[in-house]
């Protein structure tokens, strides 16, 4: 009884539940059936060596990007562009392109005097032998010459004073009073004859020339250091030291 029971309540379910839709599609958006009958036409042909037809595949190549390449009018068109842009390039670089091709290898690089061959022990060897080369070594040697030093000449005492000679026989600082000095518009008159001199040496030295630094007529160092023109002694000084 409950085996009866079980059996009508499962059969009440299968006859609530949707039906699914038969689309009669098999594999992919065709019949299974017809999907059979393709296959095995296909196989059996593949079988027998058969190929598909001519206008079933494209006789044009295709490109890397999948595209079908340009015919021969086309590629004449590109190739003419393509010299035509070498040309214009190498009228604007005054230099030509070179046509890299097997049969035309590329120049040999060279300088303006070419290139030296004396590390090439063959190209050496086919320009002369062993015995003409060692007899060029001793003719070199036999033009050598030793220059033997000379000693240098003493320095004139006529040629007036010096200034390096000057600075190195000094101690003091520069604006030390060494010297009295007396003047009216001494700043006015040191500017105005300073300025005269294309360099603080130029005006040293002259300074020293006139007398300096004992006089000092043009009032080239009006606070009696020695120096005139703000001239400095010490770079001298300190070339000796080092």
């Amino acid at each position: 009884m409950r085996f009866t029971l079980g059996l009508v309540a499962l059969m009440a379910l299968v006859a609530c539940a949707p039906a699914v839709p038969d689309s009669g599609a098999g594999v992919g958006f065709q019949n299974y059936d017809t999907y059979q009958r393709d296959k095995a036409a296909r196989e059996a042909a593949l079988a027998r060596g058969v190929l598909p037809p001519p206008d079933a595949v494209s006789s044009e190549p295709l490109s890397a990007t999948g595209q079908t390449t340009a015919g021969a009018d086309d590629a004449a068109t590109i190739a003419a562009e393509a010299r035509a842009a070498l040309d214009a390039a190498a009228a604007n670089s005054g230099v030509a392109p070179l046509q890299a091709s097997p049969s035309n290898p590329p120049p040999a690089v060279e300088n303006a005097a070419g290139i030296s061959q004396e590390n090439n022990f063959d190209a050496v060897g086919a320009e002369r032998s062993i015995a003409e080369d060692a007899a060029r070594i001793a003719n070199n040697r036999a033009q050598y010459q030793v220059v033997q030093p000379e000693a240098i000449g003493s320095r004139p005492s006529d040629v007036g004073p010096n200034i390096v000679d000057y600075a190195l026989s000094t101690k003091h600082a520069v604006g030390t009073p060494v010297y009295r000095r007396m003047s009216i518009n001494a700043t006015s008159k040191f500017e105005r004859n300073c300025a005269q001199y294309p360099s603080a040496d130029q005006a040293q030295l002259d300074f020293l020339r006139r007398g300096g630094p004992e006089k000092d007529r043009q009032g080239l160092d009006p606070d009696g250091d020695g120096y005139a023109c703000n001239w400095d002694p010490r770079p001298f000084r300190n070339a000796v030291r080092g």
